[in-house]
């Protein structure tokens, strides 16, 4: 069922329930009346009760309307038409009140029941000829020309009443509706921001323990490997190299837990950093890089974070995958557009693979800080060629919901 059938149900029963009240207070009020006026006039014991029942049979139906209703429509009107002529005719003193002041409520209860004006008038021409015959088979007949105006007037009367009554009642329906749909929105973008702050942990964690850990490990397979050849010297420059990547790598660390709770990042000239980046990365791999860096323009804190977390990344992954002997980092700034190339001359991959190995969460990572900044990415790789991968974003993306 779709969300405006279930609204459209929902709005109809709710201006049915919200009717009954002030319709069954009227009704209680004629049915005192007629009880006071017959028994002034001629008390009827047995018909007394029966009209007693009836009228509650009718107070049950208005009381119950919404489920007689979401059955069959029609049952209802019937069923309560059939209560209001069977109330008049037990008691002969109210027959005119009961008639006169209980089938224009009827009338007036089908414009929120039915809302639509063909169907209400034809319910209306059905209980005014009803009206009319009961009139003539009561032997009413003269009472007629006095009786009609006050019926027509009255049913005037109640049309309208029920009009405002129920378009404010829809009003409510419709405020309601989209108080609900506000608050399931809100919901989705709180379990929305809930996922990208899990991605954003992941990839701070990804691009800081994640990467000194690795190019740890790696300094001390170098370190065992010398050993084993006996290069103590080899060995003993590559732990102090490791020494300062353990304090890059907790440097970092602890920058990310910052930035997780301040929820903003230091203030770093970009260009310095890139550089400061690359020349950890040739201690600790003995890969030269090449640096063509022209950044003119200042970029902003969003930009400058995830561009150098990118830049970190990509070393990590020529350290560990590419087996390369060079790696070329080329940056520049041209209009409002930030360009970067990073590509080595290492082993290459299937670039089809990307996203497809559990455990190899990097360039997924470069893709989603991409995305973030309205960027775009494209990677070049073949077999024993090196890896190229170019990245256009614009330098001055400040803000972004992350979704």
């Amino acid at each position: 069922m779709s969300n405006k059938t279930t609204t459209a149900i929902l709005d109809e029963s709710e201006r049915i329930t919200i009717s009954r009240v002030p319709i069954l207070i009227w009704v209680v009020i004629i049915y005192m009346e007629v009880m006071i006026f017959q028994f002034l006039s001629e008390p009827m014991l047995l018909n007394s009760i029966l009209f007693t029942g009836t009228m509650t049979a009718h107070s049950c139906l208005y009381w119950f309307a919404h489920r007689v209703v979401g059955f069959k429509p029609w049952l209802y009107f019937v069923l309560q038409g059939a209560s209001i002529f069977l109330s008049a005719f037990l008691l002969p003193t109210g027959f005119v009140l009961v008639l006169v002041c209980l089938i224009p409520v009827l009338i007036g209860q089908s414009v929120g029941i039915y809302y639509q004006p063909l169907k209400v008038t034809v319910l209306f021409l059905a209980l005014y000829l009803l009206f009319c015959a009961a009139l003539i088979w009561f032997h009413t007949e003269e009472k007629i020309g006095l009786l009609m105006p006050v019926f027509i007037m009255l049913v005037v009367v109640v049309i309208a009443y029920a009009m405002l009554f129920f378009r404010q009642v829809h009003a409510r329906v419709r405020s309601q509706t989209f108080l609900r749909e506000l608050e399931m929105a809100h919901q989705k973008v709180e379990e929305l921001t809930l996922a990208n702050e899990r991605q954003r942990m992941a990839r701070d964690l990804h691009d800081t323990l994640a990467q000194g850990l690795a190019g740890i490990i790696m300094q001390l397979e170098a370190i065992d490997a010398h050993l084993t050849k006996g290069g103590t010297r080899r060995a003993h420059e590559i732990v102090r190299q490791s020494m300062f990547q353990s304090r890059w790598a907790l440097s970092e660390a602890r920058r990310a837990i910052d930035d997780l709770r301040s929820k903003s990042a230091a203030e770093v000239d970009f260009t310095e950093a890139v550089r400061e980046e690359a020349q950890r990365f040739t201690l600790a791999t003995g890969i030269h890089v090449k640096l063509e860096l022209d950044v003119k323009t200042p970029l902003s804190t969003l930009v400058t974070e995830h561009a150098l977390h990118i830049v970190r990344e990509c070393l990590t992954n020529v350290a560990k995958h590419a087996h390369s002997k060079n790696v070329f980092i080329g940056i520049l700034t041209v209009e409002q557009m930030l360009l970067m190339e990073i590509r080595d001359d290492g082993k290459g991959f299937n670039i089809q693979t990307i996203g497809k190995k559990a455990g190899h969460y990097g360039l997924i990572g470069i893709h989603e800080r991409v995305r973030l900044l309205a960027g775009s990415i494209s990677i070049h790789s073949s077999a024993q060629e090196g890896t190229s991968l170019k990245i256009e974003m614009p330098f001055s993306k400040e803000t972004r919901y992350e979704m």
